[in-house]
């Protein structure tokens, strides 16, 4: 059954960039804009900024060098060491798996939007979005609108960003997109993050490994004990986060799909759920670190690593990762993993043995990165909408390597250079490479 809503929306029609999601691509878009002279808004479904680095609680930066030198530069890297600079604890040459400190990155985001003169809208989700049909017969997005306390309202914009994670945007637009595994429809498993406080320290420093690799970690001893119904696998990555509090990134949950509204919320208190059994499996199997910790925080929102991703001009596949390619328009280097976590039936040969969990990981050596050529953040069916951050034009596998947070800044800040250089009513494509690739230099990106 349908109902049909007809209402009038104000509408502010004065800006030169929307962008639609405040994570680290959206954040990066953002004050890359606007410091390149666009009037630019920025739309936050959450009430703050940071996205997986805050409200998604992931303990940890993924790493931003290649083990010879950091990569993931420019807005990226200026966060990093503001943030890093808060943390005492921190070493000024520490760039691999550094913790994030959330309310220091809240701040830090803030502080930066506000002096760039990025208007933030909190708590406001895009629900809908308007289209026409622009000069070269392609989509044109002349609107978004959104839900917010005031009710529905609508802003428009020369270029809009999707950085929702979700790709919004092009699927309200009527783009097509693309979900999860080209074979099998089936997404990366999503994790609830957590923290657990009053850990001792000194025998965490020298505990046993709870990585997903580890067999005998404590998380595989509570699956195979069959005491802890909900922790399905050993996955279980953590760091130090704060005086005796450590942040994890545990658990898996199978299937999640942001736009099942009722599944989500079911997932979101089974996610709680799982946090609590890893406290008390933690206790069990390793009392002398987590006897007398507590669950002191979830997550407010869900850690989903894959769902929908935009058909963009290039599709980045697992060949171009293989083979480390450089492309002559890229506007970044990646040399992240292929961290595509486990399905539920790989899940199952993990446990038994037959498998392990590395099973078709590549690594890069030391040195080595791939391009991220400017066609991938193109969505191929508009005119004037870019993506950035894990929506990205990609295969399944190599997406499970481009939607980490520092690569997601490296996207958003090219993303932003490209809408503020494009000219009002004209395609982003416009934007000749070289001039995009000058400017996103001078801003200190690193690209070959």
């Amino acid at each position: 059954m349908k109902i049909s809503y007809n209402a009038e929306i104000p509408l502010d029609a004065g800006y030169d960039v929307v962008i639609a999601g405040g994570g680290p691509a959206g954040c990066a878009a953002a004050l890359a804009a606007s410091r390149h002279g666009a009037k630019t808004l920025l739309l936050e479904y959450s009430s703050c900024l940071g996205g997986m680095g805050t409200i998604g609680m992931v303990p940890a930066w993924c790493p931003f060098s290649d083990k010879e030198k950091i990569i993931y530069r420019g807005i990226g890297l200026e966060i990093f060491e503001k943030i890093k600079a808060q943390m005492p604890h921190l070493k000024s040459t520490d760039v691999d798996w550094v913790p994030i400190d959330a309310e220091a990155l809240k701040r830090i985001l803030d502080k930066l939007l506000t002096e760039a003169k990025v208007d933030v809208i909190f708590n406001a989700m895009v629900t809908g979005v308007g289209t026409e049909t622009g000069p070269s017969g392609k989509k044109r997005i002349t609107h978004v609108v959104a839900a917010h306390k005031g009710g529905l309202r609508a802003w428009g914009g020369n270029v809009f960003i999707d950085c929702t994670g979700d790709a919004d945007i092009v699927g309200l637009a009527g783009i097509e997109r693309k979900f999860g595994d080209e074979k099998t429809g089936e997404v990366q498993p999503s994790t609830h993050c957590f923290a657990l406080s009053n850990v001792d320290m000194h025998y965490y420093r020298c505990m046993p490994v709870l990585h997903m690799r580890n067999m005998d970690s404590a998380p595989w001893k509570a699956v195979k004990s069959g005491r802890y119904p909900e922790i399905k696998s050993g996955h279980c990555c953590h760091g130090v986060v704060g005086p005796s509090t450590i942040g994890f990134n545990a658990g898996h949950l199978w299937n999640v799909d942001p736009s099942d509204h009722l599944g989500m919320s079911k997932n979101l208190m089974l996610g709680r759920e799982i946090a609590h059994e890893y406290q008390q499996a933690l206790k069990e199997f390793l009392p002398e670190v987590f006897g007398s910790a507590w669950l002191s925080q979830t997550a407010p929102a869900m850690g989903i690593r894959e769902t929908w991703r935009i058909i963009g001009d290039y599709e980045l596949t697992l060949d171009d990762y293989l083979k480390r390619r450089t492309f002559p328009d890229e506007i970044g280097r990646n040399c992240y993993y292929l961290d595509v976590h486990i399905s539920k039936e790989e899940r199952l040969r993990v446990r038994d043995g037959q498998i392990t969990s590395e099973e078709g990981w590549e690594c890069y050596k030391p040195g080595e990165s791939h391009g991220l050529p400017r066609g991938i953040l193109q969505v191929k069916e508009a005119e004037n909408i870019l993506a950035a951050g894990r929506n990205v034009s990609t295969d399944h596998r190599t997406q499970g390597s481009v939607r980490v947070m520092p690569v997601c800044f490296v996207m958003g800040e090219a993303a932003g250079v490209m809408a503020a250089l494009t000219e009002k009513n004209k395609d982003i494509r416009d934007v000749g490479t070289g001039l995009l690739r000058e400017n996103l230099k001078k801003d200190g990106a690193y690209f070959l």
